[in-house]
């Protein structure tokens, strides 16, 4: 079964944030660089919602992981 690969502007709309390149930015901007020791879920800019999205599709290695990977290389 060939897995499904979702783009950071999906992820972003996933969450329920904007999600124009210079949305992406403007948010990579305003909440990084994230500290080493905070997990990305974690962070306290989540809702509840999307902290536990952010680790399900981690824990599950679930379509949205590469995306999650990218986003919090990004804020790292």
């Amino acid at each position: 079964m060939e897995r499904s690969f979702h783009p950071l502007p999906e992820l972003f709309a996933q969450l329920g944030l904007p999600e124009t390149t210079a949305d992406i930015d403007a948010f990579v901007q305003s909440y990084g660089p994230l500290a080493s020791d905070v997990a990305l879920a974690d962070a306290t800019f989540w809702s509840a919602t999307q902290s536990t999205f952010l680790r399900e599709s981690l824990a599950d290695d679930a379509d949205w992981a590469e995306a999650v990977d990218h986003l919090d290389a990004l804020l790292r």
